[in-house]
């Protein structure tokens, strides 16, 4: 398959660089180039191209707004074109809510990036993009929750005095931001410590945090090393270090560490689960949601072996089924499950742990 791809940006510079990148390519063409969202509006209309590369920062038109009305009106694989700053990272988590399959950060001055990285990003993005193609046609058509559900107000027994020990992890990709959005959505204040690995590099890490901590019924934070585990919060691994947990005194644990990459991933899923299938055992529920590859696949077996819970993310409702369809084939995953079901199955699965306990 050769991709057809529309690059969108209002620096010259950036389009030729982007287009030599893209244009070398034998997999891959440039469509179109434009300088702004107007420009791009009919070359998209006429060439129905397989993915779009779009700036966040545009005169005229920007491009959240032009990404909005895109996944409104014609919804299609989008990778964003972003800058490593705070305005721009919380750009960029906009448009990953919004639909937009993944982004690609621009070489700056201020990021020991090279030409070269920022290259290979771009290609892999793009091919990621046009594999997600068929998802994002599906999911147009009703296959996703369109928004992240309220918290139930009958889950609230969830967190009985045998679920204190408890913990529910959860590890993300490609699509990931969409999908832990709606599952913390759905869960109650009550809930169990959520630990959570999302591929993002700093400072998207703690922006992402910062973005969900207040909006639905549980509290957000990027997690920091010793932070004592508590109910109704959920914790983030920073972006670049691996997040495990411990046993302290009083319950679980953060940790972090700078040990080299799994599966090229720091954070990794795998790490995070390894540990949770360790120190809490059969008192978990791990949850792997959309995400391109195969990180969280090895460290969910042993979770379900030690008596956890494992739920997997169904391919209807991924961004890109990588991670989830890895888990599955390894026998990791003991229930597939939609994504805006997903939520209520890891309450379902705490309550019967919680009940399964009251009667020992």
């Amino acid at each position: 398959m050769n991709t057809k791809v529309v690059i969108v940006d209002d620096s010259a510079v950036m389009r030729q660089m982007i287009a030599q990148i893209v244009g070398s390519q034998p997999d891959m063409t440039v469509a179109a180039t434009a300088e702004d969202p107007y420009d791009a509006r009919e070359k998209i209309k006429s060439l129905s191209p397989d993915v779009v590369l779009l700036d966040i920062e545009m005169p005229r038109m920007d491009g959240l707004t032009f990404l909005e009305k895109i996944m409104r009106l014609r919804p299609m694989p989008v990778v964003m074109v972003s800058t490593l700053t705070v305005a721009g990272g919380e750009a960029t988590l906009k448009a990953l809510e919004l639909g937009a399959v993944d982004f690609v950060t621009k070489p700056s001055a201020q990021v020991a990036r090279t030409i070269e990285d920022f290259a290979d990003d771009v290609v892999s993005k793009v091919r990621i993009a046009a594999s997600a193609a068929a998802s994002i046609a599906s999911r147009s058509h009703g296959a996703a929750s369109a928004a992240p559900p309220a918290p139930h107000k009958g889950m609230q027994p969830v967190l009985g005095a045998n679920a204190r020990g408890s913990v529910v992890a959860i590890g993300a990709s490609t699509g990931g931001i969409e999908a832990i959005t709606t599952v913390l959505g759905g869960l109650p204040a009550n809930v169990p410590p959520v630990v959570i690995v999302q591929h993002l590099p700093q400072p998207f890490t703690r922006l992402f945090a910062a973005r969900l901590d207040g909006q639905y019924a549980l509290r957000v934070k990027e997690a920091e090393h010793g932070d004592a585990l508590k109910a109704g919060w959920a914790y983030i691994a920073p972006g670049n270090q691996h997040l495990t947990i411990g046993q302290g005194t009083g319950g679980f644990i953060a940790r972090l560490d700078g040990e080299p990459p799994v599966n090229s991933h720091r954070p990794s899923v795998d790490r995070l689960f390894d540990s949770v299938a360790h120190v809490a055992a059969g008192r978990a529920v791990g949850v792997i949601l959309s995400g391109m590859g195969a990180d969280g696949a090895a460290g969910l077996r042993p979770m379900r072996d030690a008596g956890a819970a494992t739920i997997g993310q169904d391919e209807a409702s991924c961004v890109v089924y990588g991670m989830p369809r890895a888990a599955y084939i390894a026998g990791a995953v003991e229930r597939e499950v939609s994504l805006s079901a997903v939520a209520g199955e890891a309450v379902t699965r705490l309550l019967d742990m919680d009940r399964a306990k009251a009667r020992r």
